[in-house]
């Protein structure tokens, strides 16, 4: 009798410390995540006032990749992104969610804490009239390993919560 109830103690710690650190790690990435306003850039089309074809990390701007310029202000919060270190980020807004790297830091307006590059503002705006999505949720994502681009179903955890 003991020894099952030594082991139902025992079984249900385990299950109390795993369920805290998923909390935990839950917490601090959402923690990390910024919200507010993303905006879009390509520095090739005419009359963009900032910047120029090459990017923070020493990449050419693609406007057909997946990628990024975070805010000035938050480069320390991705990392830096400079001197050809760029990093992931996953952004969500209008019920859609794309991992974008981040290889570009700017002056944004202010509200405005990512400019996707063309690619990554037509998942969230197919003809690019909007200009603007509000209430973007961008959480840094840790490591290189990450395929950017749009996710989906079990990717999105696996995305947000091995940050």
């Amino acid at each position: 009798m003991v020894v099952r109830l030594s082991a139902v103690i025992c079984g249900a710690a385990i299950m109390f410390a795993c369920s805290s650190a998923a909390m935990a790690r839950d917490r601090d990435a959402y923690d990390a995540s910024i919200v507010g306003t993303a905006s879009t850039y390509n520095p090739y089309r005419p009359g963009y006032r900032e910047g120029g074809p090459e990017t923070s990390t020493g990449e050419r701007y693609d406007a057909s990749a997946w990628t990024a310029a975070i805010q000035t202000g938050l480069r320390e919060k991705f990392g830096g992104v400079h001197g050809g270190k760029a990093r992931y980020a996953l952004v969500e807004g209008d019920n859609k969610k794309v991992i974008v790297k981040i290889n570009d830091v700017g002056p944004l307006e202010p509200g405005r804490i990512i400019d996707l590059n063309e690619r990554a503002m037509r998942y969230f705006d197919s003809t690019l009239q909007r200009g603007l999505i509000p209430n973007v949720k961008v959480t840094p994502l840790s490591g290189d390993h990450w395929t950017a681009g749009p996710i989906a179903g079990k990717e999105i955890a696996s995305a947000a919560g091995t940050a």
